[in-house]
């Protein structure tokens, strides 16, 4: 599953993970730290909305 941020269009996908900012490959969105925060932007996880494929 893939999820963009609302403010700036950066995209997390749950397969490759964020590597850069410590957050492992398969980790799930809702397993993401409740601090998590889009590392473009600084939007917090209520700001991204799920990609419908």
């Amino acid at each position: 599953m893939k999820y963009v941020c609302d403010l700036c269009g950066w995209e997390y996908d749950e397969e490759v993970g964020d590597v850069d900012n410590g957050i492992e490959a398969g980790t799930k969105f809702e397993d993401l730290p409740e601090d998590f925060v889009c590392p473009l932007c600084g939007a917090g996880k209520d700001e991204f909305s799920k990609v419908e494929e």
